[in-house]
């Protein structure tokens, strides 16, 4: 996993999930991160429907997702014919072999778009892994820790943002990142942030 340093114009669009849009939202600084971003990012109708699915619990999510797309910062698509075989296949089944609809969403159109699919859950990564190998996947994480996102808002800022996520939106962060994460926002807030694996608060709060 991972994202290339920069973009030319043959590297595949981003497909975000709704956690991811969850996440980015959290770091306060959504709009100044995509602007800034090589990438072109889209998201899928159905998980602009999930994200509606919060107002009635007060969460501004959808609001903030529609102004990103009215920005131009992230394209809105839905899933053609082949996107939906995928996306059948991902949500008929035992529960431990689907997704939600989101997630499906997203790697379905993925796969029929020759896209990158940009997802947190370990689930989703699993399932990937074992029916779609060739399916570029890649994180949360992956978009805030590119190079061109941490050249325009500088380490400080960028600790800030992350943190956010964490706190506000439960971010997964996945091993490989921990700890570029706990690096970049400190121990002492690493401590605090409980979607961190206990181990790693553990260990930052013995740092302090």
């Amino acid at each position: 996993m991972g994202l290339p340093p920069s973009s030319s114009d043959d590297e595949p669009m981003l497909v975000i999930d709704t956690s991811i849009v969850i996440n980015l939202n959290a770091t306060k600084c959504a709009e100044e991160i995509l602007r800034v971003f090589p990438h072109r990012l889209v998201v899928l109708d159905l998980v602009a429907a999930e994200l509606e699915c919060g107002r009635p619990k007060g969460r501004q999510d959808a609001n903030l997702l529609a102004e990103l797309v009215k920005a131009d910062l992230v394209g809105m698509v839905k899933l053609g014919e082949q996107g939906l075989l995928h996306f059948e296949s991902l949500v008929i089944g035992a529960a431990t072999e689907t997704l939600d609809d989101g997630e499906a969403a997203t790697i379905a159109y993925a796969l029929e778009a020759n896209a990158r699919a940009i997802v947190d859950e370990r689930k989703a990564i699993r399932l990937c892994a074992a029916r779609f190998p060739h399916l570029s996947l890649g994180c949360t994480v992956d978009l805030l820790a590119h190079s061109a996102v941490q050249n325009a808002l500088g380490l400080r800022r960028l600790a800030e943002a992350v943190h956010g996520a964490l706190l506000d939106a439960r971010m997964r962060v996945l091993p490989h990142h921990i700890d570029w994460v706990v690096k970049l926002i400190g121990d002492a807030r690493a401590s605090e942030c409980a979607c961190l694996p206990d181990l790693v608060r553990r260990q930052a709060r013995e740092r302090l």
